[in-house]
């Protein structure tokens, strides 16, 4: 554990994992992989849609080995649901957490001035997302972040390309730790419990803000997952009205 306060508020979201058998989990994650790779070719230039001031604009970042196309049931709801802009772009396999985020910048930095931005990251999205915010200024321009499954605390990876970003001693992801709370730019966790690849609810927490435990959800399976579409939904929402006014 950090030195940094664990200062988060969790809210669970059921069925409880002995209600779903090991085959249906299989099932789906399989499921979920395979849309994930059905939908890879597709966005793989960057989108910027045209946003002016005052407008709601949602960035999304995929993860490690897929593309901006993942996205494209998320995307459809958001605009759908939100009203909101959707931005998104397509970073190479194995490309460092430094170098994505800085690709992250150069997006936001064609959204104008004035528009309210939720960065959400799937995987190694979530934590370029924090990157940008914590240690590149980004928190001038986003209102919110929302990451689903994404390995704060690590996982064991090997410790070459991005894998050294990744693995439980990286200084990066205890540097995001440590300086979370001092961000005034709120964080909402969305936690898979039968994750294989993000083991245990703490991995995929950045340690400050909400944690979403969804039970029943693979790693993939949040990518398509309903539910945690809501919750996406309702976070961007509280970016665009007072808080007092927004029920999660």
């Amino acid at each position: 554990m950090d030195s940094s306060p664990w200062n988060v508020a969790i809210v669970e979201a059921y069925p409880p994992v002995s209600q779903v058998s090991f085959a249906q989990l299989f099932v789906q994650e399989s499921l979920a992989t395979l849309r994930e790779v059905a939908l890879s070719p597709l966005d793989l230039s960057p989108r910027v849609p045209a946003a002016r001031a005052g407008d709601d604009v949602v960035v999304l970042v995929h993860g490690f080995c897929a593309t901006a196309g993942v996205f494209r049931p998320l995307r459809a709801r958001l605009e759908r649901e939100t009203g909101a802009h959707v931005a998104t772009f397509t970073h190479a396999p194995g490309v460092r957490i430094r170098r994505i985020a800085r690709d992250l910048a150069h997006l936001v930095d064609r959204v104008p001035h004035g528009a309210r931005i939720t960065i959400v990251g799937h995987s190694l999205g979530g934590v370029v997302a924090r990157w940008y915010v914590q240690e590149m200024a980004g928190q001038g321009r986003v209102a919110r972040t929302i990451s689903l499954a994404s390995p704060f605390h690590g996982v064991d990876v090997p410790p070459y390309f991005v894998g050294a970003d990744l693995h439980p001693r990286s200084s990066l992801l205890r540097r995001l730790r440590e300086r979370a709370s001092e961000s005034p730019v709120p964080h909402t966790s969305i936690v898979a419990a039968e994750d294989r690849l993000v083991p245990g609810i703490q991995t995929a927490c950045l340690g400050t803000g909400e944690v979403v435990v969804l039970h029943g959800r693979g790693h993939n399976t949040l990518l398509f997952d309903e539910e945690a579409a809501g919750h996406v939904i309702r976070g961007v929402a509280a970016s665009a009205r007072p808080a007092a006014h927004v029920e999660l």
